[in-house]
């Protein structure tokens, strides 16, 4: 039985997503503000955090970027709740790296199918050979991106994003179909998560960024090895 954490200040939310959780079969921790958070994910390392924003004592932000740069918490997954619709807040949340957002108010339903579609992902990672591009090289089961011996921090969707390109380097793919096969899920309006995803990644990985390209009106494409 996997395991959810729970971080959020308001016990009306969280009852709400307990209910739904266990029907689910998921097993509940709850914490009501960020720093006693914090502290329960590292000593009981939950299989996935659900992390409010806007919390007491230590912002949701803050806690998200404590547990991506602590060893012990970096490889887990966090679905970040936010009441506030506006496009920077999804984009601290992603740069901070969360593996998804859910804007509140949500549906039980939906929350329920992103996490499953996060479970999915990290289980399904670790499956495949290690892809070599000149200096970049992704290791799936070491969950390993390097780029001429120099390992690049990436979020778990971060990884999936660049492995589902590079291991079909030369095609195009659609937001759609990313959605589809990195987020497990493929609701409309959601094509700018990819966009979002797309820039942080180019970013971290420097000048491999540019194999990457934009089709406009299309998708995406690694591009093949140049000679």
């Amino acid at each position: 039985m996997k395991t959810i954490l729970i971080i959020e200040d308001e016990k009306d939310i969280v009852d709400l997503i307990e209910y739904h959780l266990k029907q689910a079969e998921f097993s509940l921790m709850k914490a009501y503000d960020g720093a006693s958070g914090l502290e329960m994910a590292k000593k009981e390392k939950p299989d996935l955090i659900i992390l409010d924003l806007m919390l007491p004592e230590m912002e949701g932000k803050d806690v998200c970027r404590a547990l991506k740069s602590n060893p012990l918490t970096q490889s887990i997954p966090i679905l970040m709740l936010t009441a506030k619709a506006e496009e920077i807040d999804r984009i601290i949340g992603f740069e901070l790296g969360a593996d998804d957002y859910v804007t509140k108010p949500f549906s039980p339903r939906e929350l329920v199918l992103r996490i499953k579609a996060i479970l999915r992902r990290k289980e399904l990672q670790g499956k495949d050979e290690v892809i070599q591009i000149r200096g970049l090289l992704i290791d799936p089961v070491r969950h390993l991106v390097s780029i001429n011996n120099r390992p690049i921090r990436l979020t778990a969707t971060e990884f999936k994003l660049l492995f589902e390109l590079a291991s079909k380097r030369g095609r195009v793919l659609t937001r759609e179909i990313l959605l589809d096969r990195v987020w497990g899920y493929t609701y409309e309006g959601y094509a700018r998560t990819v966009d979002t995803h797309i820039r942080r990644l180019r970013e971290k990985l420097g000048p491999i960024g540019n194999y990457i390209e934009t089709l406009r009106g299309v998708g995406y494409r690694f591009r093949e090895e140049e000679e």
